[in-house]
């Protein structure tokens, strides 16, 4: 967790106090798959000048070969040291921003994009956007070589707990671990499906949260590992039961500290700021998808049956649309997004979803009406007649709907938003050539 106050002597105090004798300089891609360079304790000193360069072509999303050097400029107030030990010595972290060589920030960093879209708010006079994630991961058996199966750990439900949750025990450990590093967790439990488990911890500031979900899936895999398991965020690793998701809370704070979708005096409580901001999301709802929901197996997660959200709608109440605006208010009043799964980049994804409500803000758009009924009961013309659309049912039909919307292109920037789109188009072109098994299951004797 942020340090927001530490500095170069006392990370250097640190360093020495503690044995450290490796510092894994970490960054993420553009499909928010985590990228280090790990450098020996003695290049400490050009790491905190700014001096480590790295091949900036040979990550998804970055640059040509032709101008690949980048450099890697650390962010001090995320220096941990990492509570499980190596036989050489300690290992510590730092999240770096990616800059060019001539020392200006690279745009094509998610980290950098972030911070950009908070600048932003921040001249509307908002102080903070707050971010509470719920991710969800599944633990897989390893084989005799250490290779993921599809052996599920246990066969726990929700909130089930020990003997049943074999996975009890991995998971307490990936808390304790994360306690040490700073965490305050707030919920761990066993999810709906079995093998599936969530871990909550508390909100913080959008650029934090984002760098808080990347720590947070290595701890996991890694603590994982150590109990012989592979823990996973593929979004629907398994059909017939419920996929998983990374539900993004959020809330918006003024510069008086004051949480701007609270109103005490109006309806329910809810301030104008926050139906704009719930009007922005939903217009942009398919556009978003793409960015909340990068993979082609994400839309497996999708369908009706398995909890997840379908459709474009809002309640205070019900928990089948896909935005939830939960009951507390004060300094805890909140909109939930439901559809976000933790495959995606969540530097882009909190980006986008602060964009498309700064959109909804500036346009004072207003929602249509809560829909407080299930959704998956009503027919299409309930569903018309409740201004209910869908949500993309593929990756290539939320990519069409990305391309056609300009404030979430303008979320990702230009040089982001092409190494997304190359990089999509590529993935669903595999995937369209790929012959499954479940076809020809189905066909290969019928016809």
């Amino acid at each position: 967790m942020a340090n927001k106050n530490i500095t170069a002597d006392e990370i250097r105090e640190v360093v020495s106090k503690e044995n450290v004798q490796f510092l894994r300089l970490m960054f993420t891609d553009i499909n928010g798959i985590i990228k280090n360079v790990e450098v020996p304790v003695d290049q400490l000193e050009k790491v905190l000048s700014n001096k480590i360069m790295f091949d900036g072509s040979s990550i998804d999303g970055f640059v040509r070969i032709e101008e690949s050097d980048m450099l890697l400029y650390p962010d001090l107030s995320t220096f941990l040291v990492f509570p499980w030990g190596s036989e050489h010595g300690k290992v510590a972290r730092l999240i770096c921003d990616v800059h060019n060589p001539d020392g200006t920030p690279f745009a094509g960093d998610p980290r950098n994009n972030l911070r950009r879209v908070i600048n932003d708010m921040k001249k509307q006079g908002f102080s903070a956007f707050n971010i509470g994630p719920e991710p969800e991961f599944f633990l897989f058996k390893l084989d005799d070589e250490a290779k993921p199966t599809l052996t599920l750990n246990d066969k726990g439900g929700y909130f089930d707990f020990a003997p049943v949750d074999l996975g009890e025990n991995t998971r307490r450990d990936i808390v304790l671990e994360l306690e040490k590093m700073g965490f305050e967790v707030e919920a761990s439990h066993h999810e709906v499906a079995p093998g599936q488990h969530e871990i909550d911890f508390k909100y913080s500031d959008a650029l934090e949260a984002a760098d808080n979900i990347q720590t947070f899936k290595l701890v996991v895999k890694t603590i994982a590992r150590q109990h012989g398991l592979h823990a996973t965020f593929m979004p629907k690793p398994l059909e017939g039961i419920n996929g998983s998701g990374m539900h993004i809370n959020m809330s918006l704070f003024n510069d008086n500290k004051t949480n701007a979708f609270f109103d005490a005096d109006a309806e329910g409580q809810l301030s104008e700021t926050a139906y704009h901001f719930l009007a922005g999301l939903m217009n942009h709802a398919r556009a978003l998808t793409a960015v909340n929901n990068p993979t082609v197996n994400s839309y497996k997660r999708l369908v009706p049956g398995f909890e997840a959200p379908v459709y474009v709608a809002w309640s205070g109440r019900n928990r089948s649309p896909l935005i939830r605006v939960p009951q507390s208010r004060g300094l805890s009043t909140r909109l939930e997004m439901r559809s976000v799964d933790p495959s995606a980049n969540p530097y882009l994804a909190i980006a986008s979803i602060l964009n498309a409500g700064l959109d909804g803000l500036a346009k004072e758009q207003e929602p249509f009406p809560a829909v407080d009924r299930n959704i998956y009961r009503m027919n299409e013309e309930e569903r018309q007649e409740n201004h209910i659309t869908d949500l993309p049912s593929t990756l290539h039909n939320a990519i069409k709907a990305l391309e056609k919307d300009d404030v979430i292109k303008a979320a990702l920037g230009d040089h982001l938003y092409r190494s997304f789109i190359d990089s999509k188009d590529l993935e669903w072109a595999a995937y369209r050539q790929t012959v499954s098994d479940w076809e020809r299951d189905q066909y290969l004797e019928l016809y």
